[in-house]
């Protein structure tokens, strides 16, 4: 280490200019724990010992004593750092010591640097440095502060040829200044680097806040040459918790396009070594040596490969802590008054933060600092550097931003700034902030293997919120248009969320905002600015006018509410139907997603709308037969009215055979609520349904209400009926093909029993279903029986024109058997025995099932029933003996010609 020339200081009255006697050791003079260890010491350290005693214990010295004070120090260190266990305390403690020494500096003058005690004292610490025991940090960072500041706050010295000793005083100080530095920022045989970080917390204010460019140049220089220090280890102690390098490297780059060229060339030198001190600690060994090379070739340089070189450290060997401050530094040199400050920040921000973003610590920090500090950076270009800092936060750390920007409003008064405004003003930036909270508003929806993308998650209603602010920005209202569908289900999805599923519970990073926000209310205000944005604002008044806001947030109405919702949409033809309806579409193809009760009573009140109704294809159809394998009678219930609206249009009417087989399975629910609301249902489908479009859906429904004509409930017993009425009525004579024809002479004698019924709307509508049958069939004569006359005359007519037939009918007889009405089974015995009593032999053979269900009746419940029947079977029996008596024996015999159904 360079140390300036100490003057020769011997223990003997001549080499001073005191007037006392020879100073002389005296061991019985000193204290009796330090007595031991003076026999080791020569005559010229024990002198020494001597007089830094004597020094002590005077209150004003001289200038020469207090050097030969300083020299005796050194002396002392060096005779203890010769010993095997040395250590200063067994002479004299060394913290006295050096608060006697930090003194001396401290009444050094700051206005003029004279003589060389400065020098002399921190050469001194120097020594000190080296013995044990060590210095606190505390002494340590005392001492540096005292050192720093003393030289620092000198006058400029400038070198010339009248004060060319001067300056010659002033470089050894400084240099003393660098030697104590590098003694104290040593941990035995490295340099720790958490102590350095402590020093230069001490030095970078002389150089950030000071205003005087020579204070500037000194601790810059102060700063390069320790840095420079380090560079020599190969092993740094704490290495790993030294936090400051993104703060040297900004205030190191913004320093190198500084206006003044010393000033610039030492901030180059210090960013230089850190640059190399970052590659010697954190890079891979391998490529160590290449990158230093290229170090080299840049070292004072062009600005512009300093700022390439500050752009790849701050990528790959900074922290995403140690960038965080390399970024807020650079910010607050923005607030500064001096353009040129502002200009090299701005310079330096851009040419980081141009290509992809590294992952960037501190987030909220940043964001606060935004918030807080915008409206004080007028600056036009450093504006638009913060905004694009935002926008760049926004779109690689969307849930901190907003998070951040949510608590800040909650806890401090608005207007401070308008962020929403600064994220609202990138086109792009706004639409993929929409797009990322539409994902964040409904998580529950998302599938199970989705990771989040960034360190903080935010809960839907975080997302509803910033939602809010962002669609009150007036700026982005065409944006708005181009997601307004995906966005109003998604709202409408989170209100039937929390309306219906009442989750309460509530993360930890929201529990601040949820005190202050109820979350449906905050749901539905969303949703209103949306429309409103979205130029509906007359919507709005129309749902509130029906009571439609109310139902949405009513546990118990809020479907109904949903059905208001899209009915406004529907009657004022608003432009977004369509896109609404793909949305839903969309959403309705996964088969596990959330609130697809909400879609299916949305899309069943959107499908009247002719625009939508026109986009419905089999696709789509497909989509929704797929729900209509449900059986929860909430899911059922929309999809029914579905399908009445898809009877209504044209477009849709024909795919109602891709819904055909699932909806008719409806009818053998094992739900009875189900099972009506189905028959209802197709009740009042069929007065929309043509014979030319529904054929094969009508025909396949006539089979379908068989069952349902002995139900024990009145209910379905009548709709099935009514369905059956209905349906008849819709068929012509020409229509009239196999299936069906075969179908309602099946059913013929079910229609006359029930006439029987004990429901009388159930006998009206049978004698109507008759008329059809008969106007259909083309029996003429037997339309006026079958609509003035009762049972008996019905069935006695039907037998006596119909005879060829009479095998059928008694098939048809045995079938009403199982009636659970007494009436019709009465009616179905009386009648099998009309039917017996014109068969002949051979037909009477045909009739063993009939026989044995007739055996079975004679137990029958009602006694009059089983009364009947015994009477029938008597008669079918006499009926069989007097046939084969009057057989005839004859082979050749005529036979009668065989009766067939059809």
């Amino acid at each position: 280490m360079l140390q300036a020339a100490a003057p020769s200081i011997e223990m003997n009255p001549s080499s001073t200019k005191r007037k006392s006697k020879r100073v002389t050791f005296e061991p019985s003079t000193l204290q009796a724990s330090w007595k031991s260890h003076l026999q080791g010491l020569c005559q010229l350290e024990r002198e020494a010992y001597a007089f830094i005693l004597e020094f002590l214990e005077e209150e004003h010295m001289s200038e020469f004593a207090k050097l030969k004070f300083l020299s005796a120090v050194e002396t002392l260190s060096s005779a203890v750092r010769a010993q095997a266990d040395g250590n200063m305390d067994n002479y004299y403690p060394k913290a006295i010591l050096a608060k006697k020494i930090e003194i001396l500096i401290l009444e050094e003058s700051t206005e003029i640097l004279m003589g060389n005690m400065r020098q002399q004292a921190m050469l001194c610490i120097v020594a000190l440095s080296q013995v044990n025991p060590p210095f606190r940090l505390s002494q340590k960072l005392d001492l540096v502060n005292v050192g720093v500041s003393s030289l620092f706050s000198l006058p400029p010295i400038m070198p010339s040829l009248y004060r060319r000793d001067n300056a010659s005083l002033y470089l050894q100080t400084v240099q003393a200044l660098d030697d104590m530095l590098q003694a104290l920022v040593m941990d035995g045989m490295n340099p720790n680097m958490l102590i350095l970080q402590h020093f230069l917390e001490i030095i970078l204010p002389w150089s950030s806040l000071s205003d005087k460019v020579h204070e500037q140049m000194r601790a810059l220089g102060t700063i390069s040459r320790l840095l420079r220090f380090i560079c020599s280890f190969p092993e740094l102690s704490h290495m790993e918790e030294f936090s400051m390098s993104g703060k040297l490297m900004s205030i190191f780059g913004l320093f190198c396009m500084d206006c003044n060229h010393e000033i610039s060339k030492e901030a180059s030198e210090a960013l230089h070594y850190l640059f190399k001190i970052l590659v010697l600690q954190r890079s891979v060994k391998q490529k160590t040596e290449t990158i230093l090379k290229d170090l080299q070739k840049h070292f004072h340089g062009a600005w512009l490969a300093s700022l390439q070189d500050l752009t790849l450290f701050f990528k790959k060997y900074l922290t995403p802590e140690e960038r965080a401050d390399m970024i807020m530094v650079s910010m607050e040199a923005m607030t500064n008054t001096s353009r040129h400050d502002i200009s090299a920040a701005s310079k330096m921000l851009k040419m980081i933060l141009k290509y992809t973003i590294p992952e960037i610590g501190k987030v909220p920090e940043i964001i606060q600092y935004i918030y807080y500090h915008m409206n004080s950076i007028t600056e036009t270009t450093a504006q638009k550097t913060i905004k694009k800092i935002l926008y760049l936060l926004s779109q690689y750390y969307t849930d901190e931003v907003i998070l951040t920007l949510l608590k800040i409003e909650d806890q401090s008064q608005k207007g401070v700034c308008r962020p929403w405004e600064i994220l609202a003003s990138f086109p792009k930036g706004y639409e993929m902030i929409m797009d990322y909270l539409l994902q964040r508003l409904t998580p529950h929806q998302r599938s199970k293997d989705q990771e989040p993308r960034h360190r903080t998650e935010i809960s839907p209603l975080i997302a509803t919120r910033a939602i809010h602010e962002l669609l009150l920005e007036p700026s982005r209202r065409m944006e708005v248009q181009s997601f307004f569908s995906s966005l109003f289900m998604a709202l409408l999805f989170q209100i039937s969320f929390l309306v219906v599923e009442v989750d309460t519970e509530i993360s930890q990073d929201q529990q601040h905002i949820a005190e202050c926000v109820d979350p449906i209310s905050s749901t539905v205000e969303a949703l209103k600015t949306l429309m409103r944005s979205s130029g509906y604002g007359d919507y709005v008044s129309s749902i509130q006018r029906h009571g439609g806001w109310w139902l949405l947030v009513n546990p118990e109405r809020h479907y109904d509410g949903v059905t208001v919702l899209a009915r406004s949409l529907v009657i004022n033809n608003c432009w977004h139907n369509r896109p609404l309806f793909s949305s839903i579409i969309r959403f309705l193809q996964d088969p596990d997603c959330k609130n697809h009760l909400t879609a299916l009573v949305f899309l069943t009140e959107l499908l009247q709308c002719p625009d939508v109704a026109a986009l419905v294809d089999d696709f789509t159809t497909h989509i929704l037969a797929n729900w209509f394998k449900s059986e929860e009678p909430a899911i059922v219930k929309p999809l029914l009215q579905m399908l009445e609206v898809f009877a209504k249009h044209e477009n849709m009417v024909r795919r109602l055979r891709i819904l055909q087989p699932y909806v008719l399975n409806y009818c053998y629910s094992s739900n009875s609520d189900i099972v009506l609301e189905t028959l209802l249902v197709l009740k009042n489908l069929l007065s929309h349904l043509t014979w030319r479009h529904s054929s094969s859906f009508l025909i396949q429904l006539t089979f379908t209400l068989v069952p349902f004509f002995e139900e024990v409930s009145e209910h379905l017993r009548l709709a099935a009926f009514e369905i059956y009425e209905s349906l008849l009525a819709k068929v012509k004579k020409r229509g009239l093909v196999f299936p069906l024809k075969h179908q309602i002479l099946n059913l013929l004698v079910p229609l006359v029993l029930h006439l029987r019924d004990v429901n009388t709307d159930v006998a009206l509508i049978c004698r109507s279903a008759l008329c059809h049958t008969a106007a259909m069939l083309g029996w003429s004569k037997l339309k006026a029986v079958f609509a003035e006359k009762d049972v008996w005359n019905i069935l006695g007519a039907l037998l006596e024109q119909e005879t060829n037939k009479a095998l059928w009918f008694l098939k048809q007889c045995v079938a009403l058997f199982k009636s659970p009405q007494v009436p019709i089974r009465w009616a179905a015995v009386w009648f099998a025995g009309q039917i017996i009593q014109t068969l002949d032999l051979e037909e009477i053979d045909e009739i063993e099932e009939a026989y044995t269900a007739l055996r079975h009746m004679q137990r029958d419940s009602d006694p009059m029933v089983s009364c009947l029947t015994t009477q029938t079977v008597y008669i079918l029996e006499a009926k069989k003996k007097l046939l084969l008596a009057k057989a005839p024996t004859s082979c050749f015999c005529r036979r009668r010609p065989q009766r067939h159904y059809f």
